[in-house]
């Protein structure tokens, strides 16, 4: 794996490295079918992804009229197992942003989802050597968008928040890296960006609209001017 070099850049995984909306709607919307209820669509269910598998499920079940069901988090999991790299895959271009920031930092996934499907999908999809490592919502530090698993990460890189980028796609992330003190990069493609009020960007954060613009604005992050 890679070195410390006293910087650090992290990336959301769902709508930030990959593309796992259908997969995550698909296995919503079997709960709801066998909790007797009329699936949603897939951007809806996007839409309530990125604060992990229970507040996913919690919002799900309440658009499709079923309320609160003991076990439904559970029983979501054991579904989505089923089907976790159906449809997932890598975003166009994103792997290019990693590599490059590997060259400069240690380079880490902060993301809400459990670990065991986190590493899943990262090690089917050729993903997981590319990382120094890998934080789930079930790590002991607690989830985004409290900031404690990203200033361990920091504390284990050499680095400070001053030298750590935040790369994702909601609201979460955003508020994650406000609250850590880090430059944030938002990627305006991930289908968490949409639930994003505009009123809540502060100017400081980067948008990217593609990949390539990912690319640019991690490269400016390894590269400050004078």
């Amino acid at each position: 794996m890679g070195h410390v070099h006293g910087r650090l850049v992290a990336f959301d995984l769902d709508g930030t490295l990959v593309d796992s909306r259908r997969d995550l709607s698909d296995s919503a919307n079997d709960l709801i079918v066998e909790l007797g209820g009329a699936p949603l669509t897939e951007e809806a269910i996007g839409r309530m992804v990125g604060e992990g598998a229970g507040v996913l499920v919690a919002r799900a079940l309440e658009a499709a009229g079923l309320g609160s069901v003991p076990g439904a988090r559970e029983r979501f999991l054991e579904i989505y197992d089923g089907r976790l790299l159906n449809f997932t895959r890598p975003y166009d271009g994103v792997v290019e942003a990693v590599r490059l920031a590997r060259e400069h930092a240690r380079v880490t996934v902060l993301t809400n989802k459990p670990l065991a499907p986190s590493l899943r999908i990262l090690e089917a999809l050729g993903l997981r050597d590319l990382f120094d490592d890998v934080a789930g919502g079930d790590n002991a530090l607690g989830r985004k968008p409290e900031p404690a698993a990203l200033h361990a990460m920091i504390g284990d890189a050499g680095a400070t928040p001053a030298t750590t980028l935040l790369v994702g796609d909601s609201a979460i992330d955003h508020e994650t890296a406000i609250r850590a003190g880090v430059q944030c990069c938002l990627v305006t493609f991930g289908f968490g960006f949409a639930n994003l009020p505009s009123e809540r960007l502060t100017g400081r954060e980067w948008l990217a609209g593609d990949a390539a613009e990912l690319v640019e604005y991690v490269r400016r992050f390894l590269t400050p001017g004078p």
